[in-house]
């Protein structure tokens, strides 16, 4: 996919992150504005269309359109929703009626859902919303989509390109698919087409396709050229003296009608610039053909009709016989309608499909809401929130230190292993080589030391410099260098001079281990520490519980209740520190004596390798 795409940006944020938003969400929320449509569905979430100067200032006809929204883990719950998102639903501000949609990309393991709603009648220069409902993962949350009900009549053709080896389906319901399967690839919009130059493709004619003489007709697409040659065609449709013909010439978009009467092009614009995408739109109407980019106005209207076309369509190249260049690029979200779209409408879709510094402003989710707040008195979880006395709050306030803690540093450690294994492996994947011939130890370039006799790159001996195995064999290589200078003749160490090499390897051995096991000291802690300021949270809100009830002389099982499972939940909390800390020691701890065991290996292997290939040599 396209790294400037918003959706890419925002795949980078934190878990924990989002985390937080989405608990600063539920906070926020304290009551909905509206009845709630269905209360199977758990989650709802209000989108805001804003067609004012405060979102994205819209003053033409808009009308009804297909709205994108894009949603990542910082605005959608994707846990809480179902696997292929098929529980969603899309309702109007009046929370009865339900709005058809379409699920173009739903991926979970990358946080990203692409949606497509109508939205009937849009008003310029004012605010439309309407909700998202989801978080059903019951039976009742069937698959509804509705691709043809997402576009209005005046769409014939829309291709999201998201077909692999197969023909490009018509999501306009028109069965406008193309003739052959293309090549796609991660795009503006989730997949889209990729041109090469080689093979265009082919639409084939329909009778919701054909164009009547003088007749309307609106192109829609994304597009990023790959090269800025000249005359380079992009959409082309020929049917004997008529055309229709839209290009770049050197980085200038056209639009070009053909006539009996002659060939009409649009004037030269402002070139863009090579690989970024930009929106291309071209509306025909009686007597007038005007060229849009990025939803305004390119170049003056062409005082001049469509000519009849009821011929195949190409995409990237012009029609057989024509001597154009083919277009080498990208294509993504290909519309085409049988009515003159208003500016307003390719304004629109412009800014909604376009960067995010537009998109967000004019459509624009809100925070999810409950059907009942889970901080409210009547839920489980609001009773025992607002049943705990202060000391309750110190020690979970403590745990969840202590937790943070101890998550950090299973973290940090297993980053840490998993690096020193990568490097291990590499290094005597090396090192097994180098062990026959020990040459390359005692000459005198040390980078031909420290890259194991040039048999580990530049990128290797960065992955390398991680393991705790190099770290002994950078000493070793040391300790033989400064006992045998550069030019000794007679390569040989003593036994006492090998003794001294062990001594030097088992010490960095040692500090080696140190860095392995330190802050395991933290997990202990909290495996031992947990459960026992838990404990102790428990027994004291259990007392001042108890204290409480002898202080008003009256003993009431509703009173009692709330206190005790409020003074529980530090057992819980210290419980839920210590669990896992646990089981993440027991992991570390074994990754550890295995990177421990491996250092005792290599310095065995090593020294014995050193007394073997310089011992003293026989007359």
């Amino acid at each position: 996919m396209n790294l400037n795409h918003p959706a890419k940006t925002r795949l980078s944020r934190s878990p924990l992150l989002s985390l937080f938003m989405g608990v600063l969400a539920i906070l926020s929320f304290s009551g909905t504005a509206h009845a709630w449509w269905d209360s199977d569905w758990t989650l709802r979430k209000k989108i805001t269309v804003d067609t004012t100067s405060a979102g994205v200032a819209i003053d033409g006809q808009i009308g009804t359109v297909p709205v994108l929204l894009r949603f990542h883990d910082g605005n959608f719950q994707f846990d809480a929703a179902k696997e292929d998102a098929t529980d969603l639903r899309f309702v109007a501000a009046d929370d009865k009626t339900l709005l058809p949609y379409h699920i173009e990309k739903i991926d979970s393991l990358l946080s990203e859902l692409f949606v497509w709603v109508k939205v009937a009648d849009l008003k310029a220069g004012g605010q439309t919303t309407f909700y998202m409902y989801y978080g059903n993962t019951g039976a009742k949350a069937t698959n509804v989509q509705d691709n043809k009900g997402t576009y209005d009549p005046g769409a014939v053709l829309v291709y999201h390109f998201n077909e692999k080896g197969s023909p490009f389906s018509d999501s306009s319901g028109n069965n406008n698919s193309s003739k052959a399967a293309g090549s796609t690839t991660d795009s503006w919009i989730g997949q889209g087409l990729r041109l090469t130059g080689h093979a265009p493709v082919t639409i084939p004619a329909s009778t919701s396709l054909q164009v009547f003489p003088g007749g309307a007709m609106s192109l829609q697409l994304w597009f990023k050229s790959g090269a800025l040659a000249p005359n380079t065609v992009i959409f082309s449709r020929h049917d004997g003296l008529g055309a229709f013909v839209v290009g770049m010439d050197g980085g200038v978009p056209f639009v070009e009608v053909s006539t009996p009467s002659g060939v009409v092009r649009s004037t030269a614009g402002p070139p863009i610039i090579v690989n970024t995408w930009h929106n291309l739109a071209v509306v025909a109407a009686p007597g007038k053909v005007q060229l849009y980019l990025d939803g305004d106005p390119y170049s003056p209207p062409l005082s001049v009709s469509l000519p009849a076309l009821n011929t195949d369509m190409l995409l990237g190249s012009d029609a057989d016989g024509i001597a154009r260049p083919r277009f080498i690029g990208e294509i993504d979200e290909l519309e085409i309608s049988k009515i003159a779209r208003p500016d307003g409408f390719i304004k629109f879709t412009a800014a909604n499909q376009g960067p995010a510094d537009a998109a967000d402003r004019l459509v624009a989710p809100g925070s999810d809401e409950q059907t009942s707040s889970w901080l409210s008195g009547n839920s489980t979880f609001g009773i025992l929130i607002h049943s705990l006395t202060p000391d309750g709050w110190a020690v979970i306030c403590l745990l969840a230190i202590m937790a943070i803690v101890s998550w950090t540093v299973m973290f940090i450690k297993a980053s840490f292993l998993n690096k020193n294994a990568k490097g291990s492996i590499q290094f005597m994947k090396a090192w097994s080589k180098v062990a026959t011939d020990l040459t390359a130890l005692d000459g005198s370039d040390m980078e031909n030391a420290k890259s194991l006799g040039g048999r580990v790159d530049k990128k290797g001996q960065k992955i390398i410099r991680n393991a705790c195995i190099y770290h002994i064999y950078h000493t070793g290589v040391e300790e033989i260098r400064h006992r045998m200078p550069h030019g000794t003749e007679n390569k040989v160490l003593s036994a006492q001079s090998i003794q001294a090499i062990r001594a030097s390897l088992d010490s960095v051995m040692v500090r080696e281990t140190q860095k392995l096991n330190a802050l395991m000291v933290f997990l202990t802690i909290a495996i031992s520490g947990g459960p026992f300021l838990g404990l102790l949270g428990t027994v004291v809100g259990v007392m001042i519980t108890f204290a409480a009830i002898a202080a008003a002389g009256d003993v009431n099982v509703n009173a009692i209740a709330p206190g005790i499972a409020a003074a529980l939940l530090a057992t819980v909390a210290g419980l839920a520190v210590a669990i896992p800390s646990l089981f993440g020691y027991n992991y570390l701890i074994s990754r550890i004596k295995e990177a421990t065991s491996d250092m005792h290996v290599f310095v065995d292997e090593f020294v014995t390798k050193l007394a073997e290939f310089y011992r003293p040599r026989a007359d």
